[in-house]
């Protein structure tokens, strides 16, 4: 998991702003379905969505914190 998006999230819950976090969670996501599309021996796609994964995971956390 990226240690930056961890803190990016945990700085919107503490400001309590959860449209960031939606913004962030749309973002990561239509990075992940834009990989889906590509079929490229030039990067590993299977690191790349495991990693936007377990973004999405903590951006879904971070979410739920707020509720």
């Amino acid at each position: 998991m990226s240690e930056a998006v961890k803190l990016i999230v945990d700085g919107y819950v503490r400001l309590k702003d959860r449209v960031k976090i939606e913004e962030l969670r749309e973002h990561r996501q239509g990075l992940r379905n834009a990989l889906k599309g590509k079929n490229s021996d030039a990067f590993d796609t299977g690191y790349l969505s495991r990693l936007l994964d377990s973004e999405l995971e903590v951006i879904e956390a971070g979410l739920t914190s707020l509720q």
